[in-house]
């Protein structure tokens, strides 16, 4: 954890939140902070309710104690993915030694998804933590047959539901539970799975739900159904504008975002399953984690709906096999397919730094970016950087990836096992703080910031301020403006179900009420990420360009 912290937790604060992506959630923890009560969740004073209040109320918390900016939201995601590195390094400790462990926490660090989402404010990295610290209890429970520590880990897995999904509650018992019975010893039920720490997670979980459907009737049925059975077929009543990955994407965005510790992992699988481990009681730990990380990848890539975190939660157990695989199997065969992984990588990192980068931004933020397919799809040009920011990163990973490349053959010749996994370790933190300034570039360049700031420089009160398209998009401006804002053609969002809701204000409007505010006596201020010739601008007489930045355009009625 010492080792990663510097990477985690460096210039927090230097990019303004990412829109979308960041600011939306940064604004419901903002209004939690300023207003309560923790439900419902409000975004713009919509109830919200596609997510667990748990990311909330530890970012109000943050706020409370060191005040609402960047730095503070961006911290209690660096500090869960501290927690899960700690909590991966010390379950590899238990299963196997030091050495595995260490290894296993700093491959998880230097697994290039994973870090980004350590950075970005989003409940992923909450949500991986719990279950790295559930698997981390339950398993050593497991393992030296203590109740108690598994009951601690179950508890665990109830916070990985109230920080994201139900399935972080249920699906972690079932992975166990299925290695144990591989093995025959999954009966008694109540021998490996204690009663007392079900009920504590299940309470965790779901307890809250009983209030959210009170005060946002519908919820359950929005939660379960339309939101997860629904969502994995396409067929929602209340869509947003995310677009799914196909499963070609899919898969290779979430193996590269753990490579190159997937292949010892797969190394390590395989062993696994020619020796049938699962018939030995030592090995049921290794093989509850191998059905994990299959079971995460697997059901992503055969459901239709995927997006390119969904392969997260899988990461620590990679890990994990991975720290095994380098211990177990061949170091020269190893060192030897990791030293052709980073030259082909650094092969490619050339080429592109050579290109006009037209095909790294196509083919790789167009696969890993939600913001970038949302855009794309709408038929709007994405506000990236210019290849110009990028070239200098792409350069440096280059040469970093291909002294790796070059350290690793030496190492693969040297049959060095240590000189391998630790030079496949510097050589991927290298790359570490390309990853970090690529992501805080793309957050600058289509930051709702200079706008929403523009409006609240000069805005008076009792303007209208109006966002067109899905908040979602520009979550921060009601942050950085500090005022409400009225949503026009938005209601393709996550708020779609709770702005049906009777709780609901007056604020997503359809492009006929904006036109008659726009002629009315009040100053309208409208924020809008379209081309003119798409945007409801174009039926608004004599709007004035006030302002643009951030890939938006802001303009005002008089």
């Amino acid at each position: 954890m010492a080792a990663a912290a510097p990477f985690l937790l460096a210039s927090l604060g230097a990019a303004p939140f990412d829109d979308p992506g960041e600011g939306m959630h940064a604004e419901i923890a903002r209004e939690l902070w300023r207003a309560g009560p923790m439900l419902p969740l409000t975004l713009d004073g919509v109830p919200y309710v596609d997510k667990p209040p748990l990311l909330y109320a530890v970012l109000a918390g943050a706020f409370s104690l060191a005040g609402a900016d960047e730095a503070s939201a961006r911290l209690v995601s660096a500090l869960a993915a501290l927690v899960a590195i700690g909590a991966t390094a010390w379950l590899g400790a238990r299963l196997a030694e030091g050495r595995t462990g260490i290894v296993a926490g700093l491959a998880l660090l230097t697994s290039l998804g994973f870090f980004v989402y350590g950075r970005y404010v989003r409940p992923d990295a909450l949500f991986v933590a719990a279950l790295a610290v559930g698997f981390a209890l339950a398993l050593s429970g497991v393992a030296d047959e203590r109740r108690v520590r598994v009951a601690a880990g179950l508890v665990a897995f109830g916070l990985a539901a109230l920080a994201k999904d139900p399935l972080g509650a249920l699906a972690p018992p079932l992975a166990i539970g299925l290695a144990l019975a591989l093995g025959d010893r999954g009966r008694p039920v109540g021998r490996w799975l204690p009663w007392y720490g079900v009920l504590f997670a299940v309470l965790l979980a779901f307890g809250w739900w009983i209030e959210a459907e009170r005060v946002t009737p519908g919820f359950v049925w929005y939660t379960v159904v339309d939101n997860h059975l629904l969502n994995m077929i396409l067929a929602r009543h209340f869509p947003d504008e995310d677009v799914p990955l196909g499963m070609g994407e899919f898969a290779t965005v979430a193996l590269l975002g753990a490579a190159p510790w997937v292949m010892p992992a797969a190394g390590c699988l395989w062993q696994l399953g020619r020796r049938r481990a699962w018939r030995n009681p030592a090995e049921t730990p290794w093989v509850a984690l191998g059905l994990w990380a299959i079971g995460v990848l697997g059901l992503a890539i055969l459901v239709p709906f995927r997006l390119p975190h969904y392969g997260l939660p899988a990461y620590p157990a990679i890990a994990l096999l991975a720290a095994r695989g380098w211990r177990d199997l061949s170091a020269r065969w190893l060192a030897g397919l990791h030293a052709a992984l980073f030259a082909a990588l650094a092969f490619a990192c050339a080429v592109a730094w050579t290109t006009d980068g037209s095909a790294f931004i196509s083919q790789v933020l167009g696969a890993a970016d939600v913001a970038t397919r949302k855009a794309t799809a709408a038929g709007v040009p994405p506000p990236i950087p210019p290849w110009s920011a990028f070239r200098p990163l792409i350069g440096a990973t280059s040469l970093a990836l291909a002294a790796g490349a070059l350290a690793l053959a030496i190492a693969a010749v040297a049959r060095a096992r240590a000189v391998a996994v630790y030079a496949t370790v510097v050589t991927l933190a290298l790359v570490l703080p390309n990853a970090a300034g690529a992501l805080g570039l793309v957050a600058a360049q289509r930051a709702v910031k200079s706008v929403a700031e523009e409006i609240a420089r000069r805005a008076r009160p009792g303007d209208l301020v109006v966002h067109e398209g899905p908040l979602e998009n520009a979550g921060a401006l009601p942050w950085y403006s500090r005022r409400q804002v009225v949503v026009v053609d938005g209601r393709r969002s996550v708020l779609a179900f709770g702005a049906s809701t009777p709780a609901a204000p007056d604020v997503l409007w359809q492009t006929p009420r904006l036109q008659q505010a726009w002629l009315g006596s009040q100053r309208v201020w409208l924020v809008t990420g379209r081309p003119p010739e798409l945007s409801v601008v174009a039926a608004l007489p004599d709007a004035r360009l006030v302002a643009a930045g951030g890939g938006r355009r802001l303009y005002v009625n008089r």
